[in-house]
């Protein structure tokens, strides 16, 4: 079982934080236009769900998929228990969650799934990591399995308050190695995924763009303004650890933020990519 200190996720309010997860989730489900639009289900019978964080991706794809076995894995206990309650509630039986700490060896056999599945590793990844991590992925899927990763940028906006926020985070992750950003001024994953998956062997590289726009009077404004509410509030002392920036000016930008957020005039679209790929069958 992985140890606290090795949790290397940027928010630390666990239990705050699992219910901003749960609207974010799903937030990204509807942006992205469904569990996995993009993917070809035919031979798709195990399923895995890397940092699943409360399930609500994996639980999901149990309900709507019931001859699949999905397996969510995640670094907290507390929100595997959290999970499995979740799964009791909807009487789902063909979805199981272990704790496990995706930045190790992951505790299953070779080609133990078909599909792979993972959204949003910047929390808590970096740059070394990276590789290890699709190198498992690799050993885990069966020849021919896909694998599929989502990943966001930041949003552009007509509030600067919120372009000073987000920058903030940006700095904070590329001072730590967490991103390939060149200048430290955006989340840098998003574009280096075919990238990545091209120097772990996979083939058939696809990806798929997506955008969420969170303008006021848009269908995603008010759940993207209680995610952003909480996001900025639990990564405070994150972003003060590691950016030169004083506790009153970064709660004078939150605070601002929060105001140019409900402004009938306010803008904001944020991006992000979808990239699957496949395991070559003679692998």
């Amino acid at each position: 079982m992985p140890s606290e200190d090795k949790n290397t996720y940027v928010i630390q309010n666990e239990s705050i934080e699992l219910g901003r997860l749960v609207l974010q989730d799903k937030i990204y489900t509807q942006a992205i236009g469904g569990l996995f639009p993009e993917i070809d289900l035919s031979g798709i019978r195990r399923v895995l769900d890397i940092a699943c964080g409360p399930a609500g991706w994996a639980i999901d794809v149990a309900f709507e998929y019931p001859e699949m076995e999905v397996v969510g894995v995640d670094i907290s206990e507390n929100t595997i228990n959290y999970n499995f309650a979740q799964a009791r509630v909807r009487n789902l039986q063909n979805v199981t969650f272990e704790v496990m700490d995706a930045r190790e060896p992951l505790a299953f056999q070779d080609h133990s799934f078909d599909l792979v599945n993972g959204r949003l590793f910047v929390g808590f990844m970096d740059t070394q990591t990276w590789p290890q991590l699709l190198a498992e992925c690799w050993r885990i899927l069966r020849p021919g399995g896909i694998i599929r990763l989502t990943e966001s940028e930041s949003g552009i906006s007509n509030s600067k308050a919120s372009q000073d926020i987000q920058a903030y985070f940006c700095e904070a992750l590329s001072k730590l190695k967490r991103t390939y950003s060149v200048d430290g001024r955006s989340l840098g994953i998003a574009y280096m995924l075919p990238r990545l998956l091209h120097g772990a062997g996979f083939q058939d590289i696809q990806g798929k763009a997506f955008y969420i726009d969170c303008s006021y009077s848009t269908p995603l404004h008010y759940s993207t303004f209680r995610n952003v509410e909480a996001a900025y509030m639990l990564l405070k002392p994150f972003i003060l650890q590691h950016v030169n920036v004083t506790e009153e000016e970064y709660d004078q930008n939150y605070n601002q933020m929060l105001i140019d957020f409900q402004k009938e005039d306010f803008t904001n679209i944020s991006f992000g990519l979808t990239a699957w790929a496949r395991k070559p069958e003679e692998a």
